[in-house]
């Protein structure tokens, strides 16, 4: 039962003018243009009553407002959070209401202006302590120069093969990039190296994938980092993901630092300047060319000027003077998760505040855990992690999805704001349903109402016109952790033209099961599994089934295998080459036995061979006026299956006679290709 929103008793004056707006919609709150234009009233406009039909039809259109559940009292960073909306436009909407004294982000609403301000963002706001809990980020310190420093977290980012891997492992002397598939790197692959001289005597490194396919990944890296470096190979200059990178620095430009590492300095063909000058053209502004960048020459291979990288980016984080809290509540964010046999689903947990130990209870999305056990990136066990750690975390009840944000909280705090985050994520999925449905249903109302103007058969054309689309090769997807599931999902869901197009209906983490077959076979479906074990009684139940399986560990590979399965639903190409030519030059009625006639073409062979097996075109002032196939052919009164060029003959065609003087016979050959995207 939902309760009727309190409203206040008494408010201040500088208060009361919020009931004025209420149930109004103001014209320019979301319109950074007119920051400065005082409040307009404006009145819900009245749909004009022209036909039944069309205020019945206005009705099926009106949005769908959802509900939000808003405590009795609740702070504006929590408030966004509740809205789903950042915090900017919130605080814009406050001081267009003359709130500019509560904007701070952990200053307390009263669930009376609270409301109010859900109202502004179409939102029904519902008071309800118990349903509008959840867990949020607590506020930042109000002294951060009194907290402890943290390592600093440094993103490599850049094209595929242009040696991040090979670079980080020749820092921390392992053997990363043998292990990789194609030796391609597509996980976030996050750990601490020592550093010495460092504050903290160490730096917390992501290795994002290069990979076009991964472009979700990089985004996740760069939006958790303090230092970005970019990647550049010397012998290969800009490509399409170093551009990827430069626009999400772009973005995030006076949030991060940035350094430039130019690689395999080492090789014949590498040119230091020009690569230098591809980046000034795309915008890096290198200390060389008197920016703020600077860039370090190195070679991933040989170590060359690694200390110097090391030592510029220990510099800049003494210069951002990083610091976090070891006490408290731990907040981070899952970079990725996957399912580990012997240990169930775990996921690497990148702690940015607090001290996680074993026994914590955490909160990610949709996903809960009790940390059983943590180890590192080379597998050892870790106790504690502090601020800056990148830990794989054991103990998850279900896979989180990555990019998640972790929020550390007591077992029944946690357990009533994940019933809260279910129910908003089954109601939100509910509403979108609701859309579909009145969508649907409109237009069979349309329809209907277009058989009343029009003839039957003109709207059943419109209809299958409208309805007309690409086959759909279905797709279902199983990869090794939740990341990879999503960026195969983006790189094979689309491939295909107007007739034929892959569509992903799900993706999930693990091994391909019967389970999955099965889908597969009610869906009509194939399976993409990537880097995933498909045992041989899968096979076998997957051949049984008719369930096409594609399976491989190196992504691009996979996207090639879907793009001719795809290909093999398209139409085949059919080119036809013209083999022989004759000229009719007089056409003859011969008697046959039993007293039958038949007509005769007397030509002359212009080009190539006629042969008598291929099909045949009759063409008469340059159109085509008949197709089919030879009858019979002869030369003085011998029956021949060949015919060269610059010989005269008789010839005459199957159930085909009206042949005049002048027409052309062709002899085809039709060649079947397959289809293209």
């Amino acid at each position: 039962m939902t309760c009727p929103r309190p409203r206040a008793q008494k408010k201040d004056a500088k208060y009361r003018h919020l009931d004025d707006y209420k149930g109004t919609r103001l014209r320019h709150l979301h319109d950074p243009q007119q920051n400065d234009t005082p409040y307009k009233r404006t009145q819900t406009p009245q749909a004009p009553v022209i036909r039944k039909r069309r205020a019945y039809k206005s009705l099926a259109e009106k949005r769908i407002i959802p509900d939000v559940y808003i405590p009795s009292v609740v702070s504006v960073g929590a408030l966004a959070q509740l809205l789903g909306v950042r915090l900017a436009p919130l605080q814009r909407a406050m001081r267009r209401a003359g709130m500019e004294e509560e904007m701070a982000y952990d200053h307390v609403l009263t669930a009376d202006y609270a409301a109010l301000l859900a109202e502004e963002f179409n939102q029904n706001p519902i008071i309800d302590d118990e349903l509008a809990f959840n867990l949020y980020v607590r506020p930042p310190h109000p002294d951060p120069a009194s907290l402890p420093t943290r390592p600093p977290v440094v993103t490599i980012m850049g094209h595929v093969d242009h040696g991040k891997t090979t670079l980080l492992d020749t820092l921390r002397s392992t053997a990363v990039a043998k292990g990789e598939a194609g030796g391609i790197t597509q996980h976030i692959g996050a750990f601490s190296v020592p550093v010495p001289g460092t504050t903290d005597g160490s730096i917390t490194f992501l290795d994002t994938p290069g990979h076009a396919a991964f472009s979700a990944m990089r985004a996740r890296g760069a939006s958790v980092t303090d230092i970005i470096v970019l990647v550049v190979a010397a012998d290969d200059g800009i490509m399409p993901q170093t551009r990827e990178v430069i626009e999400l620095i772009k973005k995030d430009r006076g949030k991060v630092s940035v350094v430039v590492a130019i690689n395999k300095v080492d090789k014949p063909a590498a040119n230091v300047d020009a690569c230098k000058r591809s980046l000034l053209a795309e915008g890096i502004e290198l200390e060389d060319f008197g920016g703020d960048i600077p860039s370090v020459e190195v070679s991933g291979l040989t170590g060359h000027n690694l200390p110097t990288l090391v030592e510029t980016l220990s510099a800049m984080a003494e210069m951002q003077d990083i610091r976090a809290e070891k006490d408290g509540d731990v907040n981070g964010y899952v970079l990725e998760s996957r399912v580990t046999k012997g240990l169930g689903t775990v996921a690497t947990v990148l702690v940015l505040r607090g001290s996680l130990k074993a026994g914590d209870h955490l909160l990610a999305g949709l996903s809960q855990a009790k940390v059983r056990n943590m180890t590192d990136s080379a597998g050892k066990p870790v106790k504690v992690a502090s601020p800056g750690m990148a830990v794989t975390v054991s103990g998850w009840k279900t896979v989180p999805s990555a990019g998640d944000e972790v929020l550390q909280g007591k077992e029944s705090d946690i357990k009533k704001a994940l019933h809260n985050r279910t129910r908003r994520a089954e109601l939100e999925a509910s509403l979108k349903d609701v859309d579909a449905i009145n969508k649907a249903r409109k237009e069979e109302r349309e329809r209907r109402e277009a058989e009343d103007e029009e003839e039957e058969i003109a709207v059943a054309a419109r209809w299958a016109e409208e309805h007309k689309g690409p086959q759909m090769v279905k797709l279902l997807i199983k990869a090794d952790v939740s990341g990879s599931a999503e960026a195969v999902a983006g790189a094979i869901h689309g491939i295909g033209n107007d007739l034929v197009k892959s569509q992903v209906i799900s993706s999930a983490v693990g091994d391909v099961s019967e389970s999955d077959i099965m889908t597969a076979k009610a869906a009509g479906a194939g399976i993409a599994a990537f880097s995933v074990k498909v045992s041989k009684s899968m096979e076998i139940l997957a051949n049984q089934n008719n369930v096409k399986i594609f399976s491989s560990t190196i992504i691009y590979r996979l996207v090639e295998n879907v793009t001719d399965r795809v290909i093999e639903f398209l139409p085949k190409i059919v080119n036809t080459r013209v083999t022989g030519e004759a000229t009719v030059l007089q056409v003859f009625e011969i008697t046959l036995k039993g007293g039958t006639t038949k007509k005769v073409a007397g030509s002359r062979v212009t080009n190539g061979i006629m042969e008598k097996g291929k099909p045949v075109k009759v063409l008469r002032n340059g159109e085509v006026i008949h197709t089919g196939s030879m009858d019979t052919m002869r030369i003085v009164k011998k029956d021949v299956t060949e015919i060269r060029k610059g010989t005269e003959c008789g010839l005459s065609l199957e159930n085909y006679s009206d042949l005049q003087a002048g027409d052309v016979i062709q002899i085809v050959e039709l060649t079947e290709l397959p289809g293209e995207i």
